[in-house]
């Protein structure tokens, strides 16, 4: 029975200060459209492309990368780093209908469209091609490939094994 002591302490602890809903820190997501092609890319799979992005300071774009592809260290990263929106979109993208939410609650448009797309609803698509640069589009679609890749993946009996 020692163990309780230790957790009702913690829980103690915790109710005093970090209960309380805090806002997130949302940085700016914008990059010239050679970057996003690039991080298209990368998405893809091609490493020398998503190193370089790494070496030159895109390292929100590597850790999205890795969280595209169900890296749980890459997920927590974009959260405690000022990202909540890209892991949102994310995690929409993947049918999450409570990130989808709150990306619409906070207008963000591009990325709201984009999970809609990525999880093949037409109408993701229809706003992006009327409201986004051509270099969403791709990046839109790259994601989406990867995730279908990986739902096949995943769906796969003779993988599962």
């Amino acid at each position: 029975m020692k163990g309780l002591g230790l957790f009702r302490r913690r829980k103690l602890k915790l109710s005093n200060e970090t209960d309380r809903p805090q806002k997130a820190i949302v940085k700016p997501f914008s990059y010239p459209p050679k970057i996003i092609l690039a991080w298209a890319k990368a998405i893809e799979g091609n490493t020398e492309i998503l190193n370089f992005l790494n070496d030159n300071g895109y390292k929100e774009l590597v850790m999205a990368t890795h969280a595209i592809r169900l890296k749980d260290e890459a997920r927590d990263w974009l959260m405690k780093n000022g990202y909540p929106h890209v892991f949102a979109m994310i995690n929409a993208a993947e049918g999450n209908a409570e990130a989808l939410k709150w990306l619409q609650l906070n207008k963000m448009d591009v990325f709201y469209n984009m999970a809609l797309a990525i999880d093949h609803e037409n109408e993701g698509f229809e706003w992006l091609k009327r409201h986004a640069t051509q270099d969403i589009f791709l990046l839109t679609k790259s994601i989406q490939k990867v995730k279908d890749e990986i739902e096949e993946r995943h769906n796969d009996v003779h993988i599962r094994g």
